[in-house]
């Protein structure tokens, strides 16, 4: 029954735990999205330190990935698909016992958390390169959907558990700064619950017929999707949602569990658009799917930023949601089908690696926008060069994509 639902038609069995995996792991990157600031807050952190430690996230995970695309090919994948899941299950245990700044932002460079809404850890070039070879074409365009909306749909639901806290701190008497440590131990007992899962996972015979391998004859065609990848990184590093939940909190004044409804009903949105962007690239091309649902959304994000009310921010910030993430399946089913079998592995690396790395940066420039007191600018600026992107690939690569 569940194999039914989650796997479409033509798709090998070996995807179903890597499914169950990013949902478990997108329920926990939701709430701690959401609780990460409020949480830093609580323990008297600035709004710089939070995007610094927001920074110290994405760039310990991209360096992780970097050496995955480096040196991961020498060991089996499922090998570090268990290693990453311990490092979660650690990450989690020891940030719920920490309170100073210095210690903090060593877990947070070395470990799992995820301040975004997107995947951006070491799991995602290893799952990739194995969902690749569970289906070929349409399949494999279907399945990374599946995939991207198991995330979107758990992280809205891990974005709602972010109200807990204060539901324990009114119910059952306990300090907001212990329910936000009780939650990052859940974060830790679900990455447990995921090295179970992938302890299950089998060598395939994919990998034993291709072995992976560094990247060769597509290095051209990756080195140039990165680098228009990484920009459009560095823009939506300006507007994370742990620094968007930061712009709730003082441009609006909302509170913690309204933000955790409000980014629960946005990956709600986020969640159906997946399911529409398998249908709409068979249609007008992966490219052109990446490129057209892209710009609308962004023009959005830059009229809510300087929207009057918060009403009006909130129904343009749904509109984004419902058409920002439909590139994200035709994106990594693009870069699987340019590429040899192969090299499906590096090429998923070192397009994740620069996306990583330009992101890890621009966190900390919106926290030191929001402490001088510009609130709208890292929207403004997210807006505007996420538009140049889609502009930049799709003149880039219309021709390319014809022979996909």
């Amino acid at each position: 029954m569940i194999r039914r639902l989650l796997l479409p038609v033509g798709v090998d069995d070996l995807a179903l735990p890597l499914l169950v995996g990013r949902a478990l792991r997108a329920f926990a990157d939701g709430f701690v999205a959401v609780l990460l600031p409020a949480y830093l807050l609580a323990l008297g952190f600035g709004t710089l330190d939070v995007g610094i430690l927001s920074t110290a996230t994405l760039l310990g995970s991209a360096l992780a990935t970097l050496a995955i695309g480096a040196w991961g090919y020498r060991f089996h994948h499922r090998f570090l698909l268990l290693g990453a899941a311990l490092l979660m299950m650690l990450t989690g245990f020891a940030f719920a016992m920490q309170t100073a700044f210095w210690p903090l932002l060593l877990i947070a460079f070395v470990g799992t958390l995820n301040p975004s809404s997107g995947d951006v850890s070491v799991f995602l070039p290893l799952e990739h390169a194995r969902l690749a070879e569970a289906g070929q074409g349409n399949a494999r365009t279907a399945l990374f959907a599946r995939y991207s909306l198991l995330g979107a749909l758990f992280a809205a639901l891990g974005a709602l558990a972010a109200g807990i806290p204060d539901w324990l701190a009114a119910q059952g008497g306990i300090s907001h700064l212990s329910a936000f440590r009780g939650m990052f131990v859940l974060y830790g007992c679900i990455g447990g619950a995921v090295w179970l899962l992938y302890r299950s996972l089998p060598k395939t015979s994919a990998e034993t017929k291709t072995p992976p391998t560094p990247l060769g004859p597509s290095r051209g065609i990756v080195i140039r999707l990165a680098a228009l990848f990484s920009v459009d990184a560095f823009a939506g590093g300006l507007a994370i949602n742990s620094l968007m939940a930061l712009w709730l909190f003082q441009r609006f004044d909302v509170s913690l569990a309204a933000a955790g409804v409000f980014f629960f009903w946005a990956g709600l949105l986020t969640a159906f658009s997946q399911l529409a962007a398998p249908w709409v690239a068979r249609r007008i091309g992966l490219l052109n799917t990446m490129v057209f649902t892209h710009i609308p959304a962004n023009a959005c994000l830059i009229l809510a930023a300087m929207a009057p009310n918060i009403e009006l921010a909130v129904v343009l910030l749904f509109v984004r949601a419902l058409l920002s993430q439909m590139d994200v399946p035709t994106r990594s089913a693009f870069v699987m089908a340019v590429v040899t079998p192969a090299e499906r592995a590096a090429a998923a690396s070192f397009t994740s690696v620069p996306r990583s790395l330009a992101s890890a940066i621009s966190p900390t420039l919106s926290g030191a926008m929001f402490a001088a007191g510009w609130l709208a600018a890292p929207l403004v600026a997210c807006g505007v060069l996420k538009i140049a992107y889609d502009l930049a690939l799709w003149r880039a690569f219309r021709q390319h994509s014809e022979k996909i």
